[in-house]
C-alpha cells in the first residue's frame, strides 16, 4: 500500500492506540441496489471537501462525525456477507468522499480483493485523485464518478469546488482504462441547462471504459438533516424535476454519441 499521508490536500492516516489502521465510517448498507451492479455491501465513510447544495447526507461533511473503526472491524463485517456477494455483487465505498480517507479505504480494497474475492466499486467525485498512484486504483474494478455540474462556474456555486479535478480524474481513468460509471444528478434550475447537458455528452464522449451514465433526478428526503444541523438548505423551494425533464435529459445522453455507452435513468 502507498502511504498518502504527505499528500496536502488529503488528511493524514488515523492509526487507534493499538497502531491499528482506522478510519471513520458514517453507516452500512446491506442491500444497496443502486451503487453498482447486483447487489451490494456499501460502506460510507465520512468527510467531503464538496458541500453540495443538494446533498442528502450534509452529516457525512466532517471527518470525525463517523465512528472511528478499524480496517479489521470492517472485514469482519464485511466477511458475513462476503459468500453472498462474491455472487450476487460486491463492496461499494462511497461517503461522503472516500478519498478523504485514502489510506483507510485503500486497505480496505486491496483486502476484499484479495482475501474476499469480491467485486468493488468506488463511488466518488475525483477531486483529490490527483494525489493518488495509478495503483492505488488496481484494487478498484468501477469507478462510479459524480460530475456535479460542467460549467466551472456553476460547478463552483454547486458544491464550493472547483470543476477541473473532477474531469481530469475522468480522463486519467480512460487512460488507465479503468471502466466507469457517469452519475449527473438533475436539479432543475441548477444542472439542467440544455447548453450544459450538451457539455456532459459531448465530454463523455471522448472517455474510454464508460459503461454507463445515470441520470440521477433530485429529491429533498435530506432536508430534514440540514433542520435538524441547524443549517440552510437552500433547495427548499426546488421540486423534483418533472417526468418530461428527466426523459429530455435521458434522451440528450442517449443520442448515438458513442454506441457502446448505455446511458439510463436510475430513481433515487
Amino acid at each position: 500500500m502507498h502511504p498518502t499521508s504527505h499528500h496536502p490536500s488529503i488528511p493524514p492516516a488515523h492509526v487507534n492506540a493499538e497502531g491499528q489502521l482506522a478510519g471513520f465510517v458514517h453507516s452500512f448498507d446491506t442491500g444497496a441496489a443502486v451503487d453498482g451492479p447486483g447487489i451490494r455491501f456499501t460502506l460510507f465513510v465520512s468527510g467531503c471537501q464538496f458541500h453540495c447544495l443538494y446533498c442528502h447526507n450534509p452529516d457525512t461533511w466532517h471527518l470525525h462525525n463517523g465512528q472511528l473503526m478499524t480496517v479489521d472491524e470492517v472485514l469482519k463485517e464485511l466477511k458475513k456477507y462476503a459468500h453472498f456477494l462474491q455472487f450476487s455483487g460486491g463492496l461499494t465505498i462511497s461517503g461522503g468522499e472516500p478519498l478523504m480517507q485514502a489510506d483507510f479505504v485503500g486497505e480496505i480494497f486491496r483486502r476484499a480483493k484479495q482475501e474476499l474475492k469480491l467485486h468493488t466499486a468506488l463511488d466518488t467525485q475525483g477531486f483529490l485523485a490527483a494525489h493518488l498512484p495509478d495503483d492505488w486504483f488496481d484494487s478498484v474494478d468501477l469507478v462510479l464518478l459524480d460530475i456535479k455540474q460542467m460549467n466551472p462556474e456553476k460547478h463552483k456555486t454547486l458544491t464550493g469546488q472547483d470543476l477541473q479535478p473532477s474531469l481530469d480524474f475522468a480522463l486519467r481513468l480512460s487512460t488507465m482504462k479503468k471502466k466507469m460509471w457517469i452519475r449527473y444528478v438533475l436539479v432543475p434550475g441548477y444542472t439542467d441547462d440544455p447548453a450544459d447537458i450538451d457539455a456532459l455528452a459531448t465530454f463523455v464522449d471522448q472517455l474510454s471504459g464508460v459503461e454507463r451514465i445515470d441520470v440521477l433526478p433530485f429529491h429533498k428526503m435530506g432536508e430534514s438533516k440540514w433542520l435538524e444541523l441547524n443549517m440552510d438548505y437552500r433547495l427548499s423551494d426546488v421540486q423534483p424535476p418533472a417526468q418530461q425533464s428527466i426523459d429530455w435529459v435521458t434522451h440528450k445522453l442517449t443520442l448515438p454519441i458513442n454506441s457502446s455507452i448505455t446511458r439510463c435513468v436510475k430513481q433515487s
